[in-house]
């Protein structure tokens, strides 16, 4: 008899697979159809509330768009993710797939590609549709120039709707909200690796995601504060290094008001959400070589 051959500890093969069948767990979900048509709904339902607005329609379209885009991308990577160790474990297929030729590393990081995959293709459904908007609005907005503006400044006032319609920096602004979304899911599965319920998941998830988004402003505040202690500066030092700063990320404001995005902080953005996103998932696969399963 011929030895049976040695497998090999990684295997991009099997880590696609898993990710392809999380994929499809995933947009059976419920909660998924929920999300999409709900992200959906508000973005294409701002074409009509900027009708009430006293500020620029483009501007508060775009606001309303990508904040809900940012809002929802995260709440789907958040409830998907959150159940995916728990839902395995109580099917009893964490025990099958284990059982196979497949390391927990090539696991965990196949759940989590599944996410990704799952995070990428809501976000650029929810960018078409957003476009889509965009753009009836600026056709709006031109015929309502051509019917008002006079005819030296005819040109130059559709230049200027076109340029707040459409701008360089929404790509890199879309970029970044998805890869908040991905930082956020990672942590979310480093949770749940430490954690045996995924209420407790869940609820531990968005206390970081609100730390993350006012840690900033508190640092700030104890640092430059008449009171700012050592020990202040070392819980700040602390906080800074265990909870990503997700006010990074928030550059939606920015890309409202016509703010151009510099390429510099956008790669130093993205290079710190990739960062994150590493040393999260290789704390997860400490934690979960070392959970008793």
């Amino acid at each position: 008899m011929h030895p049976q051959p040695a497998h090999s500890w990684f295997s991009a093969r099997r880590v696609a697979a898993l990710a392809h069948n999380t994929l499809l767990e995933l947009i059976r979900l419920k909660v998924f159809y929920f999300l999409l048509l709900f992200a959906l709904l508000v973005i294409g339902s701002s074409i009509f509330t900027v009708n009430f607005s006293f500020q620029n329609p483009l501007q508060v379209l775009k606001d309303i768009g990508l904040g809900a885009m940012s809002i929802f991308s995260w709440l789907l990577g958040l409830l998907c993710t959150a159940g995916l160790l728990p839902k395995d474990k109580e099917d009893r297929t964490l025990y099958t797939i284990l059982a196979k030729p497949v390391s927990r590393f090539e696991y965990l990081l196949g759940k989590l590609s599944g996410v990704f995959l799952l995070l990428v293709i809501a976000v650029a459904l929810m960018s078409v549709v957003f476009a889509g908007v965009l753009g009836l609005r600026e056709q709006q907005e031109i015929a309502s120039v051509m019917q008002s503006s006079p005819p030296d400044r005819l040109a130059a006032d559709i230049a200027a709707v076109r340029a707040a319609a459409f701008q360089a920096n929404l790509i890199p602004g879309i970029l970044l909200i998805l890869l908040k979304a991905l930082l956020c899911s990672t942590l979310t599965l480093l949770l749940s690796t430490l954690a045996s319920s995924t209420v407790f998941t869940l609820l531990t998830s968005v206390v970081i995601y609100l730390i993350g988004h006012v840690q900033g402003i508190a640092r700030e505040a104890w640092m430059s504060g008449a009171d700012s202690t050592a020990a202040l500066r070392v819980l700040a030092g602390f906080v800074a290094l265990v909870f990503p700063d997700l006010q990074l990320f928030n550059v939606v404001d920015e890309i409202a008001v016509g703010t151009a995005l510099p390429a510099l902080l956008f790669w130093q953005t993205t290079g710190f959400g990739v960062l994150y996103i590493a040393v999260y998932f290789l704390l997860a696969q400490v934690f979960f070589s070392a959970r008793e399963i």
